[in-house]
């Protein structure tokens, strides 16, 4: 292994590149983007939870129509409840785009993709590695390919960045091989 300094502190360690390598152009994550995706991202694992509020409101209804306990502050409540929890996270989202310590995310990289890992580069000779263990799954939207690894992180691959018709679809074969991309989503546009 050839030993790639990223700084003069931390030595990272590369393997060699594969001649199969999907390489991409050096791109970096809009921030509106990356709240849109994290948003829907939260939106799929806990849509189930919208039945709650919905379901408070269905008895407050149902109270309230039958005379038993007319109260109108508990649709107030409900209601501001499930706001106030979509806006902790809206916010959560937005600070991470704010905040000093989480700059990297936006900062532009290249890309190498093989099958045995992801070579992250700031330029041809400094840069780091991600294995694959660390996706959990991927989708593909209509124009980009987003690699999920927990909530907040993810990596976007829009199909502008590769250079080629050719390394678009050996990213998916490579993806399909991991098996980790499902089926198309319209999540973030």
């Amino acid at each position: 292994m050839a030993k790639v300094p990223v700084n003069k502190h931390q030595p990272v360690y590369q393997m060699p590149t594969s001649p199969l390598a999907v390489k991409t152009k050096k791109f970096a994550l809009d921030k509106k983007k990356y709240v849109n995706i994290a948003m829907g991202q939260l939106w799929e694992q806990q849509k189930m939870w919208t039945l709650v509020p919905l379901g408070l409101l269905l008895v407050n209804a149902i109270l309230g129509i039958t005379g038993v306990y007319p109260n109108i502050w508990a649709y107030i409540v409900i209601i501001l409840g499930a706001l106030l929890y979509v806006g902790f996270w809206w916010v959560q989202f937005t600070g991470v785009t704010q905040l000093e310590q989480y700059k990297q995310l936006f900062d532009k990289y290249l890309y190498e993709i093989d099958s045995r890992q992801i070579l992250v580069k700031t330029n041809p000779k400094e840069g780091g590695i991600m294995q694959w263990e660390q996706i959990k799954s991927a989708y593909r939207t209509k124009d980009a390919y987003v690699l999920m690894m927990a909530r907040g992180q993810f990596l976007h691959f829009p199909h502008s960045v590769f250079n080629s018709e050719h390394d678009l679809r050996l990213f998916e074969r490579i993806l399909k091989q991991k098996n980790l991309l499902s089926e198309p989503k319209e999540i973030a546009k």
